[in-house]
């Protein structure tokens, strides 16, 4: 099982409709990705920036679903998709509480840097025997962020029609 965390939509991150802003999503998502790492994982980031190490987005790639609204308490599972020396790949997935509805998925490349030099940096043997085993290798990453959307939904809807209460992993 992959971690997730409950999250309040906030007023002040909303455009005026009500819904969250599109740019505040990474906010959300980036930070759940961030509390997964220490309260899941025993991973803090500082301590690798103290050691002169950190990571750069390279590229991010989302699909909104359906919007998420102020006041709304919304359920982020994040996922590591894919780690090689180069870059990492988080999935990180945006429901609503109970995890019925799909409103965002994230999937986003961090880049390993030395933030002394700050030039790219390949991750190290340590670090590497650290990310391999919290793959996800559930994902078909090599099938596109498309493909995975369509998977989701198609998950939920069939738990839905089912009438199953207890909510199977993605």
């Amino acid at each position: 099982m992959q971690p997730r965390s409950t999250y309040a939509i906030r007023f002040n991150d909303c455009d005026p409709f009500n819904h969250l802003n599109n740019s505040r999503y990474f906010d959300y998502l980036l930070n759940a990705r961030e509390d997964h790492l220490k309260d899941f994982h025993k991973f803090n980031l500082g301590d690798y920036i103290k050691r002169g190490l950190g990571w750069v987005v390279g590229s991010h790639e989302i699909s909104y679903v359906r919007p998420a609204s102020y006041n709304e308490i919304v359920s982020v599972q994040t996922s590591l998709i894919k780690a090689t020396q180069e870059h990492l790949c988080v999935e990180m997935i945006m429901m609503d509480e109970p995890s019925t509805h799909l409103k965002a998925v994230l999937w986003t490349k961090f880049i390993g840097i030395n933030m002394k030099t700050g030039k790219k940096e390949n991750h190290s043997t340590e670090f590497m025997t650290f990310a391999e085993p919290l793959i996800d290798t559930n994902i078909n990453f090599s099938a596109g962020l498309s493909e995975r959307v369509k998977l989701i939904a198609g998950l939920l809807r069939d738990q839905k029609l089912a009438g199953d209460n207890v909510r199977q992993p993605l």
